[in-house]
């Protein structure tokens, strides 16, 4: 596996962006609105910084009125999703998602439950 992207949880994603373009010169590699929210990723040189900014209820505004903006996830990059979960099952994790969804960009998603990996959302992503 290696790194995808860091998921940030915003309530303004174009200015974000803007401030990223500006202080890492990171440009906009994809941007759609997608389950209720709209989701932009800064292309860097390992990965991309995944830009999160809810428009409706959902796991990102739940975090945000918790916690504030912010590192929501760590996503990583794999070849076989179904063995990554099936590894972290061996491993007794707890999943969020016992099979891998439909993300965005058209990518499969699975994340695993913070309270196993030591406070850290993780997301597998299956390009």
């Amino acid at each position: 596996m290696q790194f995808d992207h860091a998921g940030i949880a915003t309530t303004d994603a174009a200015a974000l962006a803007d401030l990223f373009a500006d202080l890492l010169g990171a440009p906009v590699a994809h941007e759609e609105r997608f389950e209720g929210m709209t989701v932009v990723f800064l292309e860097l040189e390992n990965g991309y910084f995944e830009l999160l900014e809810p428009h409706a209820e959902g796991a990102i505004s739940r975090f945000l009125d918790s916690r504030g903006p912010g590192i929501h996830h760590v996503a990583l990059a794999t070849d076989d999703i179904e063995a990554a979960l099936d590894r972290a099952r061996d491993l007794g994790l707890d999943l969020i998602d016992e099979r891998p969804r439909p993300g965005a960009w058209g990518h499969d998603v699975a994340f695993l439950h913070p309270e196993s990996t030591g406070g850290v959302l993780v997301e597998f992503v299956q390009h």
